[in-house]
């Protein structure tokens, strides 16, 4: 049931925004582990973050996400690690991926607990099965320095 309700949100985003904005936050911890959240509405890990809504800046629907998602409370400013093409979803789709390191954030409580099903603490280079290929490429561009792409899941479409 949840993949029709997420094929039905992509239609209707499709003829309500000819182009779409989302964030990404790659959030680490003091230890160096990074976050990840599984969705209960999509499948595999993902860094927290969603939407960016009509006249809303990306940093803010940063905040907004990874505080609902995991209740991360953003007191400093994310550094702005890429932009990328994410046609996978639909077309005109884009992804802003920031870093949240340690020292600007402090743990909360997150408030969109019917959207999460699992929040995980792990090492970059240690994810749980299940990671998203875009998260993977991501991880390996940041802390492996593996060349870039301008596509979150790596190729054009």
């Amino acid at each position: 049931m949840s993949w029709l309700r997420t094929r039905l949100f992509h239609a209707y985003a499709r003829l309500r925004r000819p182009m779409t904005m989302g964030v990404r936050g790659l959030v680490e911890n003091e230890d160096g582990h990074i976050l990840l959240v599984r969705h209960t509405y999509i499948s595999g890990w993902h860094m927290p973050g969603g939407g960016v809504e009509r006249n809303e800046p990306c940093v803010e629907a940063l905040r907004r996400e990874i505080e609902e998602e995991a209740g991360i409370l953003m007191n400093g400013a994310p550094v702005l690690a890429g932009v990328y093409s994410n046609h996978a979803s639909f077309p005109n789709d884009h992804v802003m991926l920031y870093h949240v390191p340690p020292g600007i954030w402090t743990q909360g409580k997150a408030t969109a607990l019917a959207e999460i099903a699992e929040i995980r603490w792990c090492p970059p280079d240690d994810v749980p099965d299940g990671t998203t290929n875009g998260t993977r490429l991501r991880l390996a561009e940041f802390y492996q320095g593996q060349a870039r792409s301008p596509y979150w899941s790596g190729k054009a479409p």
